[in-house]
């Protein structure tokens, strides 16, 4: 494999290093390889006095990372081995190395940010997204529950919009990610050549932070006009403040208020599609999430998986949507009404 083909490419110029996630064609996922790079290079660098800071980027325009390679790990299961369970420990292990990491991170990103990608961007120092960027936590469409720190970061956004975006695993706008504090710069895409040429000609003799921000601020805008979030806010305040998926769903039907009738009655559809368990566990994890440190956090994810792939909806989410395609997933239990407080409790004993 010549460094071209490798899938994470790194760089130094001008005494920043340059991680690129180098797997376009997949957009990006995250393998273990990739994984195991990442977390080498980060600590070469933190030790190395001639890196002032680090750019983690992506090839190709579609995805910054739409994720982790969760076919890999769907195979690797039915064949009886053990990736799943190396990846997210491992995986977990850089997502909270990078939000302790000694010198700054500028995440860049462009097109989708979702799941395994969001991991390794909420603990960068610097999170500059375009207005092509689309950022979620999609997990519970697979059966999965939002993990790589989700369970820190989301309980943490303003209200209940990190709730509404962990149990629905909807997508939201550059404008909604920057609202919501998923970001700190949009910085137009056709733009993205430009900050690295300034980069290339940066002196170092201010703090690197600062420069940083300082070049980041005039190239772009830390927040942008119509964020639906905005709008939606007080719906999201008072549906997702419920303790329960019932008690959420039951809000969302009785919303009567004009502005906001459609968009619950296309939530209450999005949360029916989902698998019960998965949203249920969603919910609790995240309540957990906003008393616990990152750490803490990090070690309920890991609890939770080693349960999932035997006890959990992720196998079969999988084989619907990525394998056969038919998109007709049997949940277990198939509804709502089946999934008891009990059950959900549960996967939480011994965490």
């Amino acid at each position: 494999m010549t460094q071209a083909e490798a899938p994470v490419l790194i760089e130094v110029r001008n005494r920043v290093g340059y991680l690129t996630l180098n797997r376009p064609a997949g957009l990006n996922a995250v393998t273990l390889p990739m994984i195991r790079s990442l977390h080498r290079q980060l600590q070469d660098w933190a030790d190395d006095q001639q890196i002032v800071a680090v750019v983690l980027r992506a090839a190709g325009e579609k995805a910054f990372c739409a994720g982790g390679d969760i076919r890999s790990l769907y195979d690797s299961y039915q064949n009886g081995e053990r990736l799943h369970r190396v990846f997210f420990e491992e995986e977990y292990a850089l997502d909270q190395y990078i939000h302790a990491y000694s010198k700054p991170l500028l995440a860049l990103m462009n097109g989708f940010v979702l799941g395994g990608g969001m991991g390794l961007v909420q603990g960068a120092s610097l999170r500059v997204i375009s207005e092509r960027t689309r950022m979620g936590m999609p997990e519970v469409g697979i059966g999965y529950f939002p993990d790589v720190g989700g369970s820190y970061f989301l309980p943490r956004l303003p209200g209940n919009l990190g709730i509404y975006m962990g149990v629905t695993g909807n997508h939201v706008s550059s404008a909604d990610a920057l609202y919501a504090g998923l970001a700190d710069y949009c910085v137009p895409f056709e733009r993205f050549g430009e900050l690295e040429r300034c980069l290339d000609q940066q002196d170092w003799n201010a703090p690197p932070h600062e420069v940083l921000s300082a070049l980041l601020g005039s190239m772009g805008s830390a927040e942008l006009p119509d964020a639906p979030f905005k709008t939606l806010f007080p719906a999201i305040e008072k549906h997702f403040a419920h303790e329960s998926i019932a008690a959420i769903r039951q809000s969302l039907a009785d919303e009567h208020r004009a502005e906001y009738r459609d968009w619950a009655a296309e939530t209450l559809k999005v949360i029916d599609s989902r698998s019960p368990l998965a949203v249920s566990v969603t919910l609790e994890m995240l309540r957990r999430g906003r008393e616990l440190s990152l750490a803490e956090c990090f070690r309920m994810e890991l609890h939770l998986d080693r349960q999932w792939f035997d006890r959990g909806d992720i196998i079969e989410g999988v084989r619907a949507l990525i394998v056969d395609k038919d998109r007709n997933p049997r949940w277990n239990p198939p509804t709502l009404d089946e999934v008891t407080p009990r059950h959900v409790a549960d996967f939480f004993a011994g965490a």
